[in-house]
């Protein structure tokens, strides 16, 4: 598959999984009951973050993640919040091996990265609000954690939204 059909079906995930509402509650269900369940079933070492752009919602550090994935978290949370868009998406947008932003953006590596596993939190209505980030595995395999936790919960064909594996 081209980078522009990846891109082409990000787009569509973001525009189809939108929540009718999104809480503390929801945020823990997706967060505890299906990703951490997940991660601790296939033992992936990695940490989940829930946020809404004022306020942590959910954060779980499953075995063998490590002092370095709240940071990588926090840095895609930082991008989803300044783009309103998946980091993934950004990484094959940007096209930039160095992981950073080109320098007339103006944002920080300490602050900004292009590494997927940040997805957009959209509510109808209302539109994005905050940030779900998962680090720990690589950047494809993080941005679906993310996107077959939102498919289970709004009740969607993931099989539809999954990208493929990664041609090597």
């Amino acid at each position: 598959m081209a980078v522009a059909d990846d891109i082409a079906l990000i787009q569509k995930q973001e525009a189809e999984l939108v929540f009718s509402v999104f809480d503390e509650a929801v945020a823990f269900k997706i967060g505890g009951s299906t990703i951490r369940d997940r991660a601790l079933a296939q033992s992936l070492p990695i940490i989940v973050d829930i946020r809404t752009f004022d306020r942590p919602l959910f954060y779980a550090a499953m075995p063998g993640s490590n002092a370095s994935n709240p940071d990588w978290a926090r840095r895609k949370i930082n991008v989803v919040q300044r783009f309103l868009k998946s980091t993934y998406r950004m990484v094959l947008e940007q096209q930039r091996p160095d992981r950073s932003f080109k320098p007339g953006e103006g944002l920080d590596i300490s602050d900004y990265v292009l590494a997927g596993g940040g997805f957009p939190i959209t509510v109808k209505g209302a539109g994005v609000i905050g940030v779900i980030a998962v680090s720990g595995l690589p950047e494809r395999e993080d941005h679906g954690v993310v996107v077959d936790a939102l498919c289970s919960h709004l009740g969607v064909d993931g099989r539809e939204l999954a990208l493929p594996p990664e041609a090597k």
